[in-house]
C-alpha cells in the first residue's frame, strides 16, 4: 500500500511538473497525451527487437537491389593504383592529385608514371590556411566579436578538408615532389590532434592580432607579429610533418619500375613544369547543381579558398543534364576529373554501390521521406562531402548515362577494389560538383563563367569543405 502511495504521490508530481514547466509552445500534457499515441503497438515489439539489437542499414537494405553489381563500363579511363587518405580530410588533394598524375601518364602513353607526395602540399595548405584565418582576423577587427564573420574565423580556424581552387593555388605557389621525397608521417595521416593544436594557438593570435588593431598599432607592427606567430605554426607543423624539402634528386621510371636516364636535381617548382607544365588556373572551370538558385549564373563564394592572395571558390550553376554532358566528353577523351559528393547517402559499403533504392528507411520506420535535393541542401541536410576522381560511365543505346565509377581515396580494398560506382540516379540527387577542363566545355556556358560571379557567404548550408 505504502509502496503504491509513493507511485501514485510519483505521477502526480511528474504532471505537475510538467504543467509548471510548460509554456506556450512547449510539450504539455495534452500534447504529450496526443504524442504517446504514436508509441509501440503489440505488433511493434518485434521489429522494435529487432532494430534494438541490429544495424539499422542491414534491417533497411533493399533486398531486391541486393544483387551483384553491374561493373561493365562503356566508356572507361586508364586505372592507377588506388591511394589511402587515412584518418584526415584531405580528399580534395587526393583527388586533386589523382587527376594530375593521370594526366602526366597520359601524355607519356602510360610508359611513365608519377605519385605525388600529398604531406608535401598538406605542410603548406595548413600554413596557408593559418595567415588566410590570421590575416582575415586582421581585416575584420573592427566588427564586434559577435558578428558572424567573425565568430566563423574563432570557430573554425583551421581545417584540413578543401576543394580543387586549393590543389590549382597550391600547386602554382609551391610545386610538387615526388610520393617517395617527402612520404606520409602519422600526422599527415591522422589530423585530428594537430588540427587541434594549430586551432587552439590561432584563436590565441587571433584574440592578440584584434587587441593590437584596438589599440591602433601600426600596420608593420601587426605585420611583423603576424610573421612570429606564423614562423611559430611553421615549427609545429615541421615537428608533425617533416619540413618541406627545397630541392631533390629524382629519377623517372617506367610502368615496370626501370629508371630512365640519369638522376636529376629539381625544386618542387621544377618539377611542377616537368610533370605538370603550366598552372591549372584559367584551363578549367568548375560547376555546381544546386537547385535552389538560378541555373546558368556564376557564383562566388567569399573566403572559400586555401592561400590568402589566392582564388575564391567560383563556380557557374548548372542543371545535371549539362553537368553529365561535360562529364561523359571528358571521360571519353580519357580525361578524369575531380568530382564531389554527399556519398554517405545511400551508400552499400559492403559492395561499394551508391544507389537510391539501396536502402528503404521509411517503410522500416513507417514513415517517408520526400524532400526533394532543393530542400536537403537548404536544410543542411545534404552537401557536398567527399571528393572522388570520376574515371568511367556506362551509356545506353541513346548515349545517356546509366552508371558512373569513380576512384576513391580511402585504400584498395574498399568497395570495389578502392572503387564506389553509382547509379544515374544517385548522381543526379547526390551530385554536387565537377572541375572540366576548358576544351570540354560548350561555349556558351564558358561564356556565363566569364560573367560577374554573384558573391555568396561561406556559411550557406551546401559550400562544406570536401574531405
Amino acid at each position: 500500500m505504502k509502496r503504491n502511495m509513493f507511485i501514485a504521490c510519483g505521477l502526480l508530481s511528474c504532471a505537475l511538473t510538467l504543467q509548471a514547466q510548460t509554456r506556450d509552445g512547449g510539450i504539455d500534457v495534452q500534447m504529450m497525451q496526443q504524442i504517446r499515441k504514436a508509441g509501440l503497438t503489440p505488433s511493434d515489439r518485434a521489429l522494435s527487437n529487432a532494430i534494438a539489437t541490429n544495424s539499422i542499414d542491414d534491417l533497411a537494405r533493399n533486398f531486391r537491389n541486393a544483387g551483384p553489381v553491374d561493373t561493365y563500363f562503356s566508356v572507361e579511363t586508364p586505372k592507377q593504383n588506388i591511394q589511402d587518405q587515412k584518418s584526415s580530410g584531405r580528399c580534395w588533394l587526393f583527388t586533386g592529385l589523382n587527376v594530375l598524375r593521370s594526366k602526366f601518364a597520359r601524355q607519356h602513353k602510360d610508359s611513365l608514371k608519377i605519385e605525388f607526395s600529398h604531406v608535401y602540399l598538406s605542410f603548406y595548405d595548413q600554413l596557408e590556411k593559418a595567415n588566410l584565418m590570421l590575416q582575415a582576423v586582421i581585416d575584420n577587427a573592427g566588427k564586434p566579436f559577435e558578428d558572424p564573420r567573425v565568430q566563423g574565423f574563432f570557430k573554425n580556424p583551421i581545417s584540413d578538408g578543401g576543394t580543387f581552387c586549393g590543389v590549382s593555388d597550391l600547386t602554382a605557389k609551391y610545386g610538387v615532389v615526388p610520393m617517395e621525397v617527402m612520404p606520409e608521417t602519422y600526422s599527415a595521416e591522422n589530423t585530428s590532434r594537430m588540427a587541434k593544436i594549430v586551432s587552439s594557438k590561432l584563436r590565441e593570435y587571433g584574440l592578440e592580432l584584434r587587441k593590437m588593431v584596438a589599440d591602433k598599432k601600426s600596420k608593420a607592427a601587426i605585420k611583423e607579429r603576424k610573421t612570429e606567430m606564423l614562423a611559430n605554426i611553421y615549427h609545429i607543423l615541421s615537428l608533425s610533418l617533416g619540413e618541406p624539402v627545397k630541392t631533390f634528386t629524382y629519377a623517372f621510371k617506367d610502368k615496370n619500375g626501370k629508371q630512365i636516364g640519369k638522376p636529376k636535381t629539381y625544386t618542387p617548382q621544377q618539377f611542377y613544369q616537368e610533370t605538370v607544365g603550366s598552372p591549372l588556373n584559367g584551363t578549367f572551370i568548375m560547376v555546381m547543381n544546386d537547385p535552389r538558385r538560378p541555373y546558368y549564373k556564376t557564383y562566388e563564394i567569399e573566403y572559400d579558398r586555401h592561400t590568402y592572395d589566392g582564388h575564391n571558390w567560383k563556380y557557374v550553376n548548372l542543371p545535371m543534364e549539362d553537368i553529365a554532358k561535360m562529364a561523359i566528353a571528358s571521360l571519353k577523351d580519357s580525361t578524369k576529373m575531380y568530382t564531389s559528393y554527399d556519398v554517405g547517402k545511400q551508400l552499400d559499403r559492403k559492395r561499394g554501390y551508391l544507389d537510391v533504392d539501396n536502402y528503404d528507411y521509411g517503410m522500416l520506420y513507417g514513415t517517408s521521406f520526400p524532400m526533394t535535393k532543393a530542400d536537403r541542401i537548404a536544410t543542411f541536410d545534404s552537401g557536398s562531402t567527399h571528393a572522388m576522381t570520376l574515371t568511367a560511365v556506362d551509356l545506353d543505346e541513346n548515349g545517356q548515362p546509366k552508371k558512373w565509377k569513380v576512384e576513391n581515396s580511402w585504400g584498395p580494398n574498399y568497395g570495389q577494389n578502392g572503387y564506389l560506382i553509382m547509379t544515374n540516379p544517385w548522381f543526379n540527387e547526390y551530385m554536387f560538383r565537377l572541375v572540366v577542363d576548358n576544351k570540354y566545355v560548350p561555349e556558351n556556358i564558358m561564356k556565363v563563367s566569364q560573367q560577374k560571379p554573384v558573391m555568396v557567404v561561406p556559411e550557406d548550408p551546401l559550400f562544406q569543405e570536401d574531405k
